[in-house]
C-alpha cells in the first residue's frame, strides 16, 4: 500500500465522517493502491464491478451494479463519476487518468458529503496528472 495515498484517503474521505470505507485502485491491473479504514481490502469482485460500470455506464444505469453481494441502483453513471445506492447506503466512485477512487456511505451518513469528498479527491488527482 502507498502510504501517501493512505494518508490522503484518511484525511480527505474518512476525515469527513461521512465515508465508511474507501479505496484507490489502479485502473490497469486492478491493484489496490490504498484503502481505509485500516484492515479493509476491497475484493476483486468490487474492482471488477466498478470497472465494468465505468466501461458500460448505460448498462449500469439501466441494470444497476452488484457490490457486496447486493444490487445497487445507479443514479449517475458516466465516464467520470458513478453514484449507486441501495436503501440507505451507497457507493460513490470517480475515475481519473490512472485511478478509480471510491467511497461508501451508510444510513447514518450524509450521501452529499460523501459525493463531495470523493469528487474533490478525484479532481485533486486529475490536477496532479494521476
Amino acid at each position: 500500500m502507498n502510504n501517501s495515498l493512505q494518508t490522503l484517503l484518511g484525511q480527505s474521505l474518512l476525515g469527513t465522517e461521512h465515508v465508511e470505507r474507501c479505496a484507490i485502485i489502479k485502473r490497469t491491473g486492478r491493484e489496490v493502491k490504498a484503502s481505509m479504514p485500516i484492515g479493509y481490502q476491497p475484493g476483486d469482485e468490487h474492482v471488477q464491478a466498478l470497472q465494468e460500470a465505468f466501461r458500460e455506464p448505460a448498462a449500469a444505469r439501466t441494470q444497476g451494479m452488484c457490490f457486496d453481494g447486493a444490487t445497487y441502483k445507479c443514479v449517475r453513471a458516466d465516464k467520470h463519476s458513478l453514484y449507486a445506492k441501495k436503501e440507505e447506503s451507497g457507493i460513490v466512485a470517480v475515475r481519473t487518468g490512472s485511478f478509480i477512487v471510491f467511497g461508501t456511505y451508510s444510513s447514518s451518513m450524509h450521501p452529499s458529503v460523501c459525493v463531495e469528498a470523493v469528487e474533490r479527491l478525484g479532481e485533486y488527482l486529475r490536477e496532479k496528472g494521476k
